[in-house]
């Protein structure tokens, strides 16, 4: 049998990863994913393909159908998934350009659905002590030996709300907890992903300085995109090598533990 094919997640400047493949609607219960769901093959892999903001550019992230899109992304037969993100740096030793695999999350947002597992769909308690899979993470680091550019390995990604980027003072407080990129993303998705006994794994893009980082200034959306558009070649380089090494399907890593589902509660 082949293996199941890996989801992806594309962020700022991935609104088409698979040129000339027909985008597919699938319909969930928590309403249209971002986008058409784009099937193909790439770095060897199959491959199905979801633009986070939508078609140009369309969803803000605190707006973006989380739910939805990882839900499509389980339907279509995906068990793995591997996140793309444009991330903003706290600490001016992860300069514009380097690329991280966080190992940790914080969550800072708000007013976001957050769970499956509502609506009395029963209680849940989802294990999310080590947020993303470790055999992802082990394969993009693999991927990234002997580059020209190092990968970082590790760090923790805090994720705020948006769409504005943080005060100064929120910047500071964000460096004074250690804390090493910062994001608007990757959360629920990283949760949501786990509910649904996904591996999920992020590649980030570090496109600014954040605001209370001293060498930084006050970063614009425009100086983001350009940063990314600069950068781009090199993480779709790392995403292909990641595909690569990825294990053909979910191992012994645990993320697919479904054991907190709540009784009754249909998986696509």
């Amino acid at each position: 049998m082949s293996a199941p094919p890996v989801g992806i997640i594309g962020g700022s400047g991935f609104y088409s990863l698979l040129d000339g493949v027909a985008g597919q609607a699938v319909a969930t219960p928590y309403g249209d994913p971002s986008g058409p769901l784009s099937s193909g093959s790439l770095g060897g892999r199959d491959v199905v393909f979801v633009p986070r903001h939508g078609p140009e550019h369309r969803y803000a992230p605190h707006v973006v159908p989380y739910r939805a899109n990882l839900w499509a992304l389980r339907a279509s037969g995906v068990r793995q998934v591997v996140s793309l993100s444009a991330v903003g740096s706290l600490n001016p030793a992860l300069p514009t350009g380097t690329l991280v695999v966080p190992d940790q999350v914080v969550d800072r947002t708000a007013g976001r659905p957050h769970t499956f597992f509502d609506d009395g769909a029963g209680v849940a308690h989802a294990s999310f002590a080590d947020p993303y899979c470790p055999a992802g993470r082990g394969a993009a680091l693999s991927a990234s030996a002997g580059a020209d550019t190092p990968v970082v390995d590790g760090g923790v990604l805090v994720v705020v709300n948006g769409p504005r980027f943080s005060s100064r003072a929120e910047s500071r407080e964000f460096q004074s907890h250690g804390w090493s990129v910062i994001g608007m993303t990757a959360m629920p998705e990283a949760a949501l992903a786990r509910e649904l006994g996904l591996c999920y794994t992020t590649l980030a893009l570090v496109t600014d300085l954040d605001a209370g980082v001293e060498a930084g200034q006050g970063v614009t959306h425009a100086e983001v995109l350009a940063a990314f558009a600069e950068n781009l070649p090199r993480l779709r380089d790392l995403l292909v090598a990641t595909l690569g090494h990825l294990p053909a399907g979910q191992g012994d890593c645990g993320c697919g533990d479904l054991s907190a589902v709540p009784r009754g509660f249909a998986l696509p």
